[in-house]
Formats: structure tokens, sequence, C-alpha cells
């Protein structure tokens, strides 16, 4: 009885987010549309219940539960409160968006908190179960969110394509899975990692399970060559959505593989480390190049998503602790510039109108002089430019990658990112150099103005002082992995 209790306790922060999204959606039943107010708020409230519990219960310890199947670390908990944080930023931002388009209804925010649960689930997965369970729950949720818009035929496109090759790069992660547990008879992270260090296996399937565990992973960051749902899903889900979909899950991802391939295989970095080297390359140079084409805003963050993927890649495969904090804080960074950015994009649209296009932010200096600034600190940030967190981010992986070794494919990442900011600075000869295509006025609530601002303006002031987010990163990354 003692151990059930630790294991909920260890847990409750998970409970309470699955507890509140069934309770939001038995409420949702009772509520008029014009009561739905309190559905948001309930979002929000469970957001701040599950961030005090993880708090309250962090200890500087690795602690594990449920049989060793979940575990409750640094990094744990530290990625846990900043999902908390971006999750709110993405209820505060689409909320006036699902109003204008009828899709403000408990559906969505019960699928968002359970989509938060699995990516929740993903970050203290401790067994090959654990983790699987986590990415599905995140993945089911996610491809119900695309189709939300039912009426939208681009919606109800990019779900399918999304669900089909989603559930291939699933198939292709278990088999993957199933083939470590064949040659280790365990899920347990750790005793994986112990059986593999205790004498030689069949190298052969293991590298064979290990290309297929990386080719999933690859395909839930949309690195080259699994990128091919990325742009699809980007410009054919609703805003909020994609909002969503191209944040929060990346800091799963990332403790995903963290987990998989550091704690559980590092014996075979050799072999996961030239993988991760070429999809870094090719992520890097087919996202800034196809980027150049795009028309469409939602597309181009799509394949700036792929060539920021290929920069996280170059912290993961220098297989160092420099490379994995750094990893872990050009990941932090990347999802605060994309929240800023979709927000931006979420405050220009109104009903009927998207805002998805360039052309959409032609002469926005003219009409909001505020937000066009707000704007160029996100697209100098994402472009590398100093001394925006961008910068910081791209430097720290990139020296990472050269102190372990690979000089020639720094100079090349540099040449890319500067070939990239293109994409990025013709943003902003739009907002300030062109004459407006819409005059209509910018209208959006209180509290999205106030927090979309502190969004962006944090691109510029932790781009300044980044000793201290650095030193979040170490004290995760280090009390995770020692």
């Amino acid at each position: 009885m003692e151990n059930i209790r630790y294991d909920l306790m260890t847990a409750l922060p998970e409970l309470i987010v699955l507890g509140m999204a069934m309770v939001i959606l038995l409420v949702d039943l009772f509520l008029k549309p014009a009561q739905r107010m309190a559905i948001y708020v309930l979002a929000q409230l469970t957001l701040i219940a599950a961030a005090y519990f993880s708090f309250s219960s962090h200890v500087p310890s690795v602690s594990t539960a449920f049989s060793g199947a979940f575990v409750d670390d640094g990094m744990a908990d530290v990625l846990k409160m900043m999902m908390y944080l971006g999750t709110s930023f993405v209820f505060v931002y689409s909320r006036q968006y699902l109003q204008q388009r009828a899709m403000f209804r408990g559906e969505f925010y019960a699928l968002v908190l359970f989509s938060l649960l699995g990516m929740m689930v993903m970050v203290s997965g401790q067994s090959l179960l654990t983790l699987y369970v986590g990415l599905e729950l995140l993945s089911l949720s996610l491809y119900a969110l695309v189709a939300m818009d039912r009426d939208n035929a681009k919606a109800t496109e990019a779900a399918m394509k999304y669900f089909v090759l989603g559930a291939l790069a699933s198939g292709m992660l278990l088999y993957g899975m199933s083939m470590i547990y064949g040659m280790t008879g365990s899920l347990n992270i750790a005793e994986i990692n112990t059986a593999l260090m205790a004498g030689p296996k069949m190298h052969a399937v293991l590298i064979l399970g290990l290309v297929f565990i990386v080719a999933g992973l690859a395909f839930k960051l949309g690195a080259v060559p699994f990128q091919m749902w990325v742009p699809d899903v980007y410009e054919g889900s609703p805003t909020a959505v994609t909002m969503l979909i191209s944040s929060v899950p990346k800091l799963a991802a990332f403790a995903f593989l963290i987990r998989l391939l550091v704690q559980a295989l590092p014996t075979l970095a050799a072999d996961w480390q030239q993988m991760l080297m070429i999809m870094a390359v090719l992520s890097i140079v087919i996202g800034n190049i196809t980027a150049i084409a795009q028309t469409n805003l939602k597309r181009m963050l799509a394949y700036s998503t792929i060539s920021h993927v290929g920069f996280l890649l170059y912290g993961l495969m220098s297989v160092t602790m420099n490379g994995f904090i750094f990893a872990m804080f050009y990941i932090v960074s990347y999802v605060l510039m994309t929240l800023a950015g979709f927000g931006i994009i979420l405050l220009l649209s109104r009903q009927g109108f998207e805002a998805d296009k360039l052309d959409d932010l032609k002469g926005l200096n003219q009409r909001s002089p505020w937000h066009a600034f707000l704007m160029l600190i996100v697209m100098f940030s994402m472009a590398g430019v100093p001394p925006t967190l961008g910068f910081y981010a791209k430097f720290s992986v990139l020296q990472a990658a050269l102190a372990a070794g690979y000089v020639w494919l720094v100079v090349f990442a540099v040449l890319m990112a500067v070939i990239g900011a293109f994409y990025y600075l013709r943003v902003i000869k739009l907002m300030y150099f062109d004459e407006p295509l819409d005059a209509h006025p910018i209208t959006a609530p209180m509290d999205m103005r106030l927090v979309l601002s502190v969004n962006a303006l944090a691109l510029l002031v932790i781009g300044l002082l980044p000793e201290k987010l650095i030193e979040v990163c170490i004290y995760t990354i280090t009390s995770s992995l020692s």
C-alpha cells in the first residue's frame, strides 16, 4: 500500500492533468456557448496546479516509481515546467482565434491536455513501454486536433497524411524497440544500458534495431529524410494547432532522444552519432534552401523548423555533456521563438482571414509599429542575429560540435545559416518597406498582447543575459545523466 501511495504521489502532476482533461469534457456538456470561458479558466488552472506540484515535489535526487517504469529527476521536472508554460501560452494566444471560428469548445482544451499528458509521460519514461505509450497518447491527440476543423478540406487532408505517416513511424519505432528488448531481455532503460555494457551481443541486430528507432524519432522531430509531413501539416492545420505541434512537443522529443539514445544506448553512440550527423546536415540544407521558395508563412516556418532540428542534432551528435546541455538550451530557445512567431500570426488573424501568407505582413510597421518590432525580434532570433537568444543558441551548439572535432561541419552550418537568414530578413523587409495590403485594425485581448510582448522581449533579454537559462540546462542534464 505504501508503494502504491508513493507511485501515485510521484505521478501526481500527470494525474491532475488526466483528471482535469476528463472534467473539462464533462463540464463542457452542460455549458452554453457564452459560458465556455469557464473551460479556458479550468485549463489554465490545471496547468498552474500541475506546475505547483511538480515544483513542490522536486528533489535533486533521482527517484523511480511504478517498478522503475517512471522516473522523477531534474530533466523531467524542468522540462515539465517548460511544457506547462508553453501550453499556457498556446491557450492565451489561441483563445480569440478559436472563438472566431466556432472551435472554442471543450474538446480542444481536453485534447491539448491529453497531448500534454503524453509529453509528460515521455519525459518521465524509464521504460521502452512507458515511452511508447506517452508518444502514442501525444500523437493520437495531435491527429484529432489537426482534424478538428471538420469543414476545412485542407485540415482533413493534413490530418490523414499525419495519421498515416505517423502510424508508419510509430511502427518503425516499436519494431526497433522490440529488437533492443530481444537482445537485452529488458524494457527498463537502465537495465538495457547495463546489459549492453556487460558483454558482447549480436551487434548486427542491435544496429538494425537502432536504425528503426532513429528513423521513428527523426519522424517525430521532422528531421530529413522523414520531414515530408511537416510543411503539409503546418499549412493545413488550424493555426492554433500548428503553433502547438511546432513548439511544446519538441521538448518531449528532446527528452525522448536523451532517454533512448544517451541513457539506454550509450554503447552504440558511435553508430547513432553517424546517423544524427547525416540527418543534421541534410535538415539544415533542405530546410533553409526550400524555405526560400515559400510564399505561405506557415510553410516557411515549417521548413525553418526542419533547419532548426538540424542545429539541435549538431548538439546531440557531439556526444558530450556540453553538447547535451547546449542541445537542451537550443530546444528551449526554439520553443520560445516559435510560440512568439505563431502568436503574431494569430494576432493578425481574424474571422475569415488567416494571415498565413507572407504578403499579409506587408506594411505591418505602418499598421502597428509595436507588433512589427516584436516580429522583427522573432525573425532576428530565428536567423541567429546577435544579440538575440537565437544567436546564442546557434553559437552554443556549434561550439559543442566544434569542440568534438566537427570543424568542416560547423563551417558548413554557418554558411547555411547565412543563406537561411535571407527568408527571415525578407519578412522584415515586407513589414518595414512595403505598403500594407490590409488596413483592417488589429484587435486582440489585452492578456494576449501582454503575454506576446513578454514572450518576444524575452528573446532579446535572455539573449543578452543567457547565463541563468544555461545554468538551468546544466543542472537539468548533469542531474539526470550523472
